[in-house]
């Protein structure tokens, strides 16, 4: 292989060589800055965002280091930061919930396996350049998705925060637990989770004073200093197919997370992004987490808002943030030691509150009911079926609502507007000229089996609401393919037509449409004569044949 290939591959695997040899020296102090105020950020709330995950605190500390290194090496955008999670972080304790108890040896052990799986899936997914996965989840749905899963996790961290016992089920029994035990609240928890919201440095050099555990909050505790040890994942095949529905609903849904903010973040300081290499880029990230004793990470909005806001110009700025985050490891987890579990449980919560945006909802509403139905309804699933349960019937909506749109093209009677050449549907625009004898018709769609129908019944019906027609010129700029099935079926419509005395006609054709109709002997039938390179031609062809008058609709 010659240089210049070994090169081009290593550019294409490594996009830091393509920004590092650019890089201004001007730059340096920004990135320094802004990787100490993503360090500052990222150690307490790694250690918080582990109690999502249901893993002891320290977890979080492991996971932060090796997916910030992973991905400045390997990511397409130069500003998006990778780390633990909110809405991932709580499907990957859902999933592993179900086969192991939270606070066992065994659940920790499995959730590093699950983080090495999802890296597994987002490397083969990228491998395989299928990076148009994420359009499946459309915004609204995303959007209350996340909305729902702010309500779970609030809720998940009330019994913390207020230093009670917990419960499980869905959102409604775990609030039902709440109210009842709210006799039982202890005034220091709930106090000093309250006081976090607003200082949770103040809390935890408070608990400290007074004695750690003995006042009655729990604590972080002992944080082990050092590096981790080399955890390896389970390869139990009954545990993997038991991870990997998990796993799939966590690469969707962090990859269309990371996604948005890696193109939000592009669109604030430039740069491409390549999204087969975000998912190339999020598997070491996640497999060299859970080999290192972590948990699953993602491209994160708000820590790539922090990071953007702190003036970061590049991913040197992970670096940096990786580099604290490791002498943290090695010299200074004893500090975290009194750090209150409320305190961590207000971390969370207040991350929640952050990410609520119920005046979407209603901007949502207005825009389309049918969007904001789909948004409730995913958010409802989420509050009582689950939160996998949720983000799947999210998904199942998205393609009913794909398959639906796409079945059920808009066709439309068209007219021409006075003194132009351009014709517009005569429902939204009255004033347009129709023609005695002449219906032009445009196809809305695609013609394929699952359109064909409703194709055919729409046209069927503008006929019968004008029975002077002799002639249907079918407007065709909007059809990019023909199937088999929606060939055979309309070459059916225009026979039947023709034996009822109706002529058909064809504008604006695509090439490649045109040669399937060929061969599906379409132009035999209607002629190569009736095919049209603008609607205009067919109405003049139609006026000198017919010598009649045009009238207004």
């Amino acid at each position: 292989m010659a240089n210049s290939d070994v090169a081009s591959v290593a550019h294409r695997l490594l996009p830091i060589l393509d920004w590092i040899p650019g890089y201004r020296r001007d730059w340096l102090l920004p990135d320094v800055l802004a990787g100490l105020a993503l360090w500052a950020v990222m150690v307490p709330e790694g250690m918080a965002y582990a109690g999502i995950v249901g893993v002891p605190p320290i977890m979080g500390l492991y996971t932060i280091v090796p997916a910030l290194l992973a991905y400045a090496l390997l990511g397409s955008s130069r500003q998006l930061v990778v780390g633990p999670d909110t809405a991932t972080g709580l499907l990957s304790a859902v999933t592993v919930g179900a086969i192991a108890t939270q606070g066992t040896a065994e659940f920790n052990s499995l959730t590093c396996t699950l983080a090495i799986l999802i890296g597994l899936l987002f490397l083969s997914f990228g491998i395989m350049r299928m990076g148009w996965v994420a359009s499946f989840i459309p915004t609204p749905v995303m959007r209350g998705f996340i909305e729902g899963l702010v309500y779970v996790t609030i809720i998940g961290q009330v019994p913390h925060l207020l230093g009670i016992s917990g419960a499980s089920g869905n959102f409604f029994t775990k609030l039902w637990h709440i109210l009842q035990h709210l006799k039982d609240v202890s005034f220091a928890p709930a106090l000093t989770g309250l006081l976090s919201l607003a200082v949770m440095a103040t809390a935890t050099i408070i608990i400290g004073l007074l004695g750690g555990e003995a006042t009655g909050v729990h604590v972080a505790g002992h944080l082990p200093s050092g590096l981790p040890h080399l955890t390896w994942p389970n390869l139990d095949i009954s545990i993997l197919h038991e991870l990997l529905p998990g796993a799939l609903a966590i690469v969707l849904v962090g990859y269309a997370e990371a996604l948005g903010a890696a193109k939000a973040a592009s669109l604030q300081s430039g740069g491409n992004i390549d999204p087969n290499q975000e998912l190339i880029a999020h598997g070491p990230a996640n497999i060299l987490s859970g080999l290192f004793g972590g948990f699953l990470v993602v491209g994160s909005l708000s820590k790539t808002s922090v990071a953007t806001a702190a003036g970061a110009r590049s991913q040197i700025a992970n670096l940096v943030a990786a580099v604290f985050s490791f002498l943290t490891l090695i010299f200074l987890t004893p500090l975290f030691r009194n750090m209150p579990q409320p305190a961590l449980a207000a971390i969370v919560i207040a991350a929640m509150l952050h990410l609520t945006k119920p005046s979407y909802l209603m901007h949502l509403l207005a825009r389309s009911r049918w969007s904001f139905a789909n948004a409730v309804i995913v958010i409802a699933g989420e509050l009582t079926l689950g939160v996998l349960q949720g983000i799947a019937l999210g998904v199942v909506l998205s393609l009913v609502t794909l398959i639906y749109l796409t079945s059920h093209p808009r066709g439309a009677e068209l007219g021409q507007l006075p003194g132009t050449e351009a014709y517009r549907s005569v429902q939204r625009h009255p004033e347009a000229i129709t023609f005695p004898g002449l219906l032009i018709w445009r196809i809305a769609g695609d013609l394929f089996f699952a359109s064909i129908g409703h194709i055919r019944a729409t046209l069927e019906a503008s006929l019968a609401a004008r029975p002077d027609v002799k002639r249907v010129l079918l407007d065709s700029a909007s059809v990019n393919f023909i199937d088999i099935s929606a060939g055979d079926e309309l070459l059916n419509l225009v026979q039947e037509l023709q034996k009822r005395g109706i002529s058909i006609a064809f504008a604006r054709v695509r090439d490649a449409v045109r040669d399937d109709m060929r061969r599906a002997g379409m132009e035999a039938v209607v002629g190569p004569n009736n095919f049209y390179e603008r609607t205009t031609d067919g109405v003049r062809t139609w006026q000198q044949q017919s010598s009649s008058s045009p009238r207004v609709a």
